[in-house]
């Protein structure tokens, strides 16, 4: 599971004698924060934890004011370990460029300063730490909780995970879900894309993005064309302007344009996006339904079962590094293909109320895939999917 394998990745760099700076990325709302403050409290180790929320992101001098608390903080504990955290780092400009200085000055003065960095813009972390902080760090993806997680946390179902989603900090609300819905809309999907999209990257058009995002959560699991977007969009802005945004809306954990499947690098880049929501919560709370209103409901059912699969499938390739597509040629279609060392693997997602025309058998003579699954109630049933580390399947 995500979280299990973080913490245990953290409790071994917390145990070395070495120093490091552990980057720890992922969504709003996931148990970062949480989890770095429990690890701090059972090490026992001396620590300094601060965050960049309400700092001007212009006040890059903040980072290592706050450092230089930290060294403080260290020399009078004396101790041969000490761990320094900032949250949100992301939010300040020029973030990397501060943390290298005094990275590289603690070095040479030879300060036992571990740093722990969080950040909830995976785009803008990775652009800092590529440019600035190369060698010197190691990153971890901590994803949306799977079902395994809420089922162990919250003895949640497989239903209630389809609808809900998988985060973990509304789960005490499900069962008011007007609350649930305002509560996913307000804190959840507007904060993220004002503060960690609008307040830091380029956004000419906010209005369209957002729409942008609501077509999306709306034909989640569908391909749809940028042209064809744009007509759904009523606007006059062109398909790169849309595909920038989709990959702004990728990196803050919400919502992912997966591309086709083909043996030519050109070709994939070209192809048209499928809309993929980072966690189902996304778009249930968008919804008028209730979950015992859309369970009735065969076909929209199977739709939110078969985004349920790709957010299990998207937050995991992030983890374990295997790249995620779809394939389709003229009317052969396979929902996801998994891509990892060589080996590909064919998944068809087949809901109860699912009248498409099977891809299987084109996917297997054009690629001799490693593997191809069929996952269904007539084959691997969804619920035990959702129970297993894709990953294996390369095995």
């Amino acid at each position: 599971m995500y979280q299990r394998s973080v913490i245990q990745d953290i409790e071994r760099r917390l145990k070395e004698p070495r120093r490091f700076i552990q980057v720890l990325m992922g969504p709003r709302q996931v148990g970062k924060t949480t989890l770095v403050s429990q690890l701090l409290k059972q090490s026992k180790q001396p620590h300094f934890f601060v965050s960049s929320d309400g700092v001007p992101n212009s006040d890059a001098v903040w980072v290592a004011e706050q450092w230089e608390v930290a060294r403080l903080k260290w020399k009078q504990n004396g101790a041969s370990d000490f761990i320094f955290v900032i949250d949100e780092i992301q939010k300040i400009d020029r973030w990397s460029e501060i943390v290298k200085k005094m990275w590289d000055e603690d070095t040479r003065e030879e300060r036992q300063i571990k740093v722990i960095l969080l950040g909830s813009s995976r785009l803008l972390l990775q652009q800092g730490l590529t440019e600035s902080l190369a060698g010197r760090f190691e990153s971890t993806y901590l994803g949306h909780w799977s079902f395994p997680e809420m089922n162990e946390a919250f003895g949640w179902d497989p239903r209630q995970f389809v609808w809900f989603g998988g985060y973990p900090g509304s789960a005490d609300l499900i069962t008011d879900e007007d609350r649930w819905k305002k509560y996913v809309s307000d804190s959840l999907i507007e904060t993220s894309i004002s503060k960690d999209i609008l307040m830091l990257a380029r956004v000419d058009k906010p209005a369209l993005m957002r729409r942008l995002f609501e077509l999306g959560c709306l034909y989640s699991g569908q391909i749809l064309a940028y042209t064809k977007m744009l007509g759904q969009l009523l606007d006059a802005g062109n398909t790169t302007t849309l595909s920038h945004y989709l990959d702004l809306l990728d990196t803050a954990g919400l919502l992912a344009g997966i591309e086709k499947y083909a043996a030519n690098e050109i070709r994939i880049r070209a192809s048209s996006p499928k809309f993929q929501v980072h966690n189902t919560a996304l778009i249930s709370a968008q919804r008028n339904e209730t979950l015992a209103e859309i369970s009735s409901q065969p076909e929209q059912w199977g739709r939110m079962v078969e985004s349920a699969v790709g957010a299990h499938l998207l937050n995991h390739s992030l983890t374990q590094n295997f790249k995620l597509h779809y394939w389709r040629h003229r009317n052969d279609e396979i929902d996801f293909v998994l891509e990892k060392r060589g080996k590909i693997i064919g998944l068809e997602i087949k809901s109860g109320a699912s009248h498409k025309a099977s891809g299987m058998k084109a996917f297997q003579k054009a690629f001799n895939p490693h593997k191809i699954l069929l996952i269904g109630d007539s084959a691997l049933p969804w619920q035990e999917f959702l129970r297993i580390n894709p990953n294996e399947l390369f095995d």
